[in-house]
């Protein structure tokens, strides 16, 4: 009988340990959890096309929308955005660098002694993709040539194979940003503060932000803010020549918005009877027959209330 009060004794010590034992850790998890730093997301976005999925840093998407932009503008087939995005991942990584090669600096990494312009110039990014696509047109039957070939006829490049590495993922992206795959781009962005709607004046300069991006981007499209909802309703038909390109333009700009989200920051982009929004990180369908928009329009909303 006293050797079993022992054990008894003994197990209810083992159990008292094992208590303030697993009380000590939980602690330390909760201190663990209010005094370790929360590691931001890393802000990204992706194109997922006939089953893949291929991923760019939020800069790089930026670039790329609008490299694809500068093309729907000049109304320019898709091959040339994949052409145009493959020599740009080559060349610069699709970040526009102040650097590079000798007198290389930009997204193409032109060079001012080879007569592309001024550092300045080519350091702006809608200047540098302007020039590089009018090298490319210049090109007799580029739109049949392998992108490699297309890409080297314009770049001259020491490298003249490097391009092809990039054809895949940059049709992908160029498939999207020209409208020519719907739904297909998201990104994976912060959250924003909402926007104090009753503040006229602050709701207007943000929708001037993202104004000045459509026209920088694709000319002087039509744009009407609206200050009560804190968006802007963009008009395609100029970049539409025929009505039956609409919906493909739509799709275009629409995409072209969430790329360029992170800059511009908006909050949800809405074509046809789809929307994207930052909580969601997906195309998603709106429900409501009432807030679908128009055939050849498309809405860029800010955060709000």
């Amino acid at each position: 009988m006293p050797r079993r009060s022992r054990s008894r004794g003994a197990l209810r010590r083992v159990i008292v340990v094992s208590v303030v034992g697993a009380l000590a850790v939980t602690g330390v998890v909760l201190l663990l959890d209010r005094t370790v730093p929360v590691i931001p997301r890393r802000e990204a976005c992706s194109v997922e096309v006939d089953g893949t999925t291929w991923s760019f840093s939020a800069a790089q998407a930026d670039n790329a929308a609008l490299i694809a932009a500068v093309t729907v503008k000049r109304t320019m087939p898709a091959r040339a955005a994949t052409i145009g995005l493959a020599t740009a991942l080559q060349e610069s990584k699709l970040v526009n660098i102040d650097y590079g090669d000798r007198d290389s600096v930009g997204l193409f990494q032109q060079r001012t002694s080879q007569g592309w312009g001024t550092i300045a110039q080519i350091m702006d990014p809608v200047y540098s993709t302007n020039a590089f696509f009018d090298g490319l047109e210049q090109i007799a039957g580029y739109t049949e040539l392998p992108v490699t070939e297309a890409a080297q006829a314009v770049q001259r490049s020491g490298f003249p194979d490097a391009y092809a590495q990039h054809e895949n993922r940059s049709r992908a992206w160029a498939s999207a940003l020209t409208g020519n795959s719907a739904a297909a781009v998201t990104c994976t962005l912060d959250p924003l503060e909402d926007t104090d709607l009753t503040d006229e004046a602050g709701t207007a300069s943000a929708l001037e932000v993202v104004r000045a991006r459509i026209l920088r981007d694709f000319g002087d499209l039509p744009v009407t803010a609206d200050l009560g909802t804190g968006s802007v309703l963009v008009e395609v038909a100029p970049l539409a020549p025929e009505p039956e390109q609409e919906s493909r333009v739509s799709w275009a700009v629409a995409q072209w918005a969430v790329a360029t989200a992170r800059a511009t920051e908006v909050d949800a982009v809405l074509v046809g009877d789809q929307v994207w929004t930052r909580a969601t990180r997906e195309w998603t369908a709106v429900v409501d027959p009432a807030s679908h928009i128009p055939a050849g329009a498309v809405r860029l909303r800010l955060a709000s209330a």
